[in-house]
């Protein structure tokens, strides 16, 4: 076992071996630019493209073509290009059908931000709240839908506490009534089995490196029948990707996410099994050791190496502080630098002080049980130091004492 130790998969992850290598040759060998169709160099690189698509298709059940590629398969820097692209995207190419968006206030700022900004340009935007494990219900969104609403956007498994949304009784809600369901699925793809046609989703985003793949690549499905989903693209400059996005490919990121796309599809399911055991030895451990503790989220509908934990009588900032040697979050990794109070664990209906207890651990590919009991330990030593220190036996924020009904 090396220390330290790496409890921060959720934030990234590190690119898989198997993914680097089927990226090298693309950096110094096959460079060639993908639009180059008139010599060897750039149809080699069209090549690898196309069955890019393929792999990432795949692992959607999103249509796949050996001659054409999948061309659902829109190429981005990543899921924050792709929900951007997404929601403004619909929102310009449906304007004169309807001005009003469904979404729920634990969504990632990806999403959330995006749809700030079209509230001040006119778009309504409708912000749902979600219950006391961050879920919210298809009824909720069916009751929501009015006959100017144009997309409903709800995230497939959230980022800080792992909670799984009802995706695909979202989705039925959304073709019944005609209105064009996009997911973040940034942090369920390669980690829960995602079925595009059976879950009714027209558009999804994702990152290439939250699954074990290169940063700066991403991918956005797009939906080319039942319904055919327009967008107007964020800029212009080529027509390239279906006229949704221009710009040269970045091959190399583009082979390696189709490459992690196609591990994740094979080891899906041992993996899945592995990192729930993980999880679930992590957190009985911790209960066990550092009591009291409270789980943050859904235990039943939870991503299988997600586990939020607060640790009532000990702040946050102060535990991180404190761990010189293991890597996790008090939050996203987008947010964890500010002091605010997580807005996902405050729209679950948990006071401030609770929230500021929380930290989040989210375990992968590489985890292994020494890290796992390493953690434990690690914890079990700092906590009592930590409470002992503050004057308090954890009562403070004590797993029910600021637990209020999610509004």
């Amino acid at each position: 076992m090396k220390l330290p130790i790496y409890l921060d998969y959720n934030a990234t992850t590190p690119v898989d071996p198997r993914v680097f290598e089927a990226m090298t040759p693309y950096f110094t060998q096959v460079f060639g630019n993908a639009a180059s169709r008139s010599h060897s160099f750039g149809r080699q690189a069209e090549a690898a493209v196309l069955h890019a698509r393929n792999q990432v298709a795949a692992l959607l059940n999103a249509e796949q073509d050996e001659r054409l590629g999948a061309r659902e398969i829109i190429w981005t820097s990543g899921a924050t290009e792709g929900n951007n692209l997404a929601i403004k995207g619909v929102a310009e190419a449906y304007a004169e059908k309807g001005r009003h968006f469904i979404t729920q206030t634990t969504e990632h700022k990806a999403v959330l931000d995006p749809f700030k900004r079209l509230a001040t340009q006119g778009w309504d935007v409708t912000v749902l709240p979600v219950d006391a494990g961050g879920r919210v219900s298809a009824k909720q969104v069916a009751d929501a839908i009015r006959p100017d609403t144009v997309l409903v956007s709800i995230m497939y498994a959230n980022n800080e506490v792992g909670t799984v949304q009802p995706i695909r009784e979202i989705g039925a809600v959304c073709k019944e009534r005609g209105v064009i369901f996009h997911t973040d699925a940034t942090q369920a793809v390669g980690k829960l089995p995602i079925d595009v046609q059976a879950d009714g989703i027209d558009l999804l985003s994702l990152s290439a490196h939250k699954l074990y793949g290169p940063k700066g690549a991403g991918a956005l499905y797009v939906r080319k029948k039942n319904p055919r989903v327009r967008m107007a693209p964020l800029f212009d400059g080529g027509a390239h990707e279906r006229g949704f996005r221009s710009g040269t490919l970045n091959v190399p990121g583009i082979v390696g996410l189709g490459m992690a796309c196609e591990i994740a599809a094979h080891e899906l399911v041992n993996e899945r099994l592995r990192l729930s055991a993980l999880r679930d030895r992590l957190q009985s451990s911790l209960k066990q050791r550092v009591d009291p503790v409270a789980v943050n989220g859904d235990e039943r509908n939870r991503l299988p190496h997600v586990a939020n934990l607060s640790f009532p009588g000990v702040d946050g900032t102060s535990l991180l502080n404190a761990l010189d040697d293991v890597a996790v979050s008090s939050g996203s990794a987008c947010t964890s630098a500010s002091l605010a109070a997580s807005h996902v664990l405050l729209a679950m209906g948990l006071g401030e002080a609770r929230a500021h207890c929380a930290i989040r651990f989210s375990l992968g590919r590489f985890t292994t049980i020494e890290e796992i009991d390493y953690v434990v330990e690690k914890f079990a030593a700092i906590i009592p130091r930590l409470r002992e220190e503050h004057g308090t036996d954890g009562q403070a924020c004590a797993p029910q004492a600021d637990l209020r009904p999610a509004t």
